[in-house]
């Protein structure tokens, strides 16, 4: 079975600093259809306008991943980390027993545009922990290349969640393909251009989730840059 959730049906929210698009539900948006799917709990598509950002909050129990697209992240946490992040990085904070950090967009013309991804992990109570690896466009180019993984295989970085993230870049005749489990479930999040997901046709911000499924092709690539999920049930 395969769902397609179209960009305009995701929540959203205007704080004029902030403006985000919530795949599930999250802070003022909720729909109890959408809590979710397997263990990814949030995605969240944010816009910081120049020189804002999320002030010192906590988070506990989760792993939370960020993904720039645009602009840089500047990361500040009570674990000591000071950290910029650009576009090809990929961040993970596990917030295990409780972690405090900010987020913000220093720059003083330019939007920082990210996905904000939360993974319900598979151990609670642990030490809050930070890791963060730049992928080159070159190894995403017409493929799959793992990025986070429980074991932080092929050079991915590692989290405390039964999950694996893929991403991949996609143009032309450019195709990739993902064995899948039928008894976990996948998330396919388009982050920009166009591109066919089992034949369907998504642009971005499109999502198609799918479960019981034993394959992912993915073709037809407009300028496609993809975020594929391999989920716990």
């Amino acid at each position: 079975m395969m769902q397609i959730r179209r960009s305009q049906e995701r929540g959203y929210a205007d704080h004029g600093w902030l403006k985000s698009h919530h795949s599930f539900s999250f802070a003022g948006y909720f729909d109890p259809a959408w809590m979710g799917w397997g263990n990814l709990r949030v995605i969240n598509e944010d816009r910081i306008a120049p020189g804002t950002g999320f002030g010192t909050h906590g988070h506990r129990d989760m792993e939370i991943i960020s993904y720039v697209l645009q602009g840089k992240l500047a990361h500040k946490d009570s674990m000591g980390n000071v950290k910029g992040i650009p576009p090809g990085d990929v961040q993970r904070m596990s917030a295990g027993k409780g972690v405090m950090h900010s987020e913000f967009n220093h720059a003083p013309e330019q939007t920082t545009h990210f996905l904000q991804i939360w993974i319900e992990p598979n151990v609670h109570g642990i030490e809050p922990g930070y890791e963060q690896k730049s992928f080159a466009a070159a190894d995403k180019r017409g493929q799959l290349k793992l990025v986070a993984s429980p074991d932080g295989a092929h050079g991915s970085v590692s989290m405390h969640a039964d999950a694996a993230l893929y991403a991949g870049l996609l143009d032309g005749s450019e195709t990739a393909e993902l064995a899948l489990d039928p008894a976990r479930k996948a998330y396919v999040h388009l982050v920009r251009g166009a591109l066919n997901v089992n034949g369907e046709r998504l642009h971005a911000g499109d999502a198609a989730l799918l479960d019981g499924e034993a394959r992912l092709q993915l073709d037809h690539g407009d300028a496609a840059e993809v975020l594929v999920f391999d989920l716990s049930a």
